[in-house]
């Protein structure tokens, strides 16, 4: 019995045994699949990281690609909204001529026709006829010309009736601007050489003004241009040409106020010829102290930009006040006997309520109208349009 026991007792100690045994095993499988489970576990999540960081940098390079190419798109546009600004500023609707002509066209043809309109034919309207021309700055020598040619026209067309002699006087005065066809009044200007544009004229006519929008209106058709400030004893000259030039984007040669003109006219032309400058327009002084100082400094200037630049054909352009009438005449025939006058620039037109110094001046001088003023704006001097004055004028 006793063996018995021992042999149950060794039998269930070795159940026991086998039991922690199976325990032991299974809580080591247990461990060993926790332990797979938290590598598994962390493997993932550092997978599932990096694949998030990958994410995250493609977008972030999206986004900044995307900022280069709204910022490029925002330059386009910022770029484009500002030629557009710079062709508005360079190109403003201008107003038609007409309208900037109502002053004189009200004053001189509206003048004419009320003296003429509804009267009768005879040596009264006649004399009327000349005392209105004469007011209106036509001039003694010219009022006499037109009336004589205006009689003979009556007669030899055989006219009844005032409308149809202030319809022969307008043609008669169309006529006179036969100087200033459109061969005439453009500036003569070639490519693949250095242009001159030597501008003279007294003080007070608007000389420094125009050639600062003469320059603008150069430079903006693309010409490479330069000043020279030779008009070097009336004050604040030189500051006024130097002020046009960093408005227009223009280089300005200059030397101290009082220095010799020509000295400044000879580093201008040499300096355009060197660095191939297109246009070089030379100021003058506009001292019109008498006829012989001014034929002296003019003749020598003349000399020195023949030598400078090697060309002897180049425009000289007289600048005469509008408003000044009669004097503006007598001016424009003093500067026609001492240089070679080939244009005039006829300022402050648009002020004028007489209108009519156009006609003596062209007819007398037989020089064409390069530039009319017709405003203050830099792009209110305008090269000249026979036609377009014409009907602006007369129609």
């Amino acid at each position: 019995m006793l063996k018995n026991f021992f042999k149950f007792g060794k039998k269930k100690k070795g159940k026991e045994e086998q039991k922690s045994e199976l325990e032991n095993q299974l809580d080591k499988e247990i461990q060993e699949s926790e332990d797979e489970i938290q590598k598994i576990k962390k493997e993932t999540e550092k997978e599932i990281k990096k694949a998030a960081d990958e994410i995250l940098k493609k977008d972030n390079k999206i986004s900044e690609n995307s900022k280069v190419e709204n910022g490029n798109v925002e330059s386009k546009l910022d770029e484009s909204n500002f030629e557009k600004r710079e062709k508005t500023k360079k190109k403003p609707k201008l107003k038609p001529l007409k309208d900037r002509l109502a002053t004189p066209k009200k004053g001189f043809f509206g003048k004419l026709k009320e003296a003429l309109l509804g009267k009768t034919i005879d040596d009264d309207l006649y004399e009327e006829l000349e005392e209105l021309l004469i007011q209106s700055d036509i001039g003694m020598n010219m009022t006499m010309q037109l009336v004589e040619e205006l009689e003979k026209s009556v007669s030899r067309k055989k006219l009844k009736t005032s409308e149809q002699i202030y319809d022969e006087l307008k043609e008669l005065l169309k006529a006179k601007l036969v100087y200033s066809d459109e061969s005439n009044t453009k500036l003569k200007l070639q490519d693949g050489k250095l242009n001159i544009l030597l501008i003279v004229g007294v003080n007070g006519v608007g000389k420094t003004t125009s050639i600062g929008k003469i320059a603008k209106k150069l430079k903006d058709s693309g010409k490479k241009v330069i000043i020279g400030a030779g008009d070097t004893f009336r004050a604040a000259a030189i500051e006024q040409v130097e002020e046009w030039g960093k408005r227009t984007g223009v280089e300005v040669i200059k030397q101290a106020h009082g220095s010799d003109p020509a000295a400044v006219i000879f580093d201008t032309v040499k300096t355009a010829k060197n660095r191939g400058f297109d246009v070089a327009i030379l100021d003058t002084a506009g001292r019109l102290h008498n006829k012989r100082d001014l034929m002296k400094e003019l003749e020598k200037i003349n000399k020195i930009i023949r030598e400078q630049s090697g060309e002897t054909d180049f425009e000289t352009l007289l600048v005469i006040d509008s408003t000044t009438g009669q004097n503006g005449l007598e001016q424009a025939r003093i500067f026609n006997e001492i240089v070679d006058l080939t244009g005039i620039i006829l300022t402050k037109f648009d002020g004028t309520a007489k209108g009519g110094i156009i006609f003596p001046i062209t007819e007398e001088l037989k020089k064409p109208i390069k530039f009319i003023g017709v405003g203050e704006g830099i792009e209110d001097l305008r090269e000249f349009d026979t036609k377009e004055f014409v009907e602006a004028m007369f129609d």
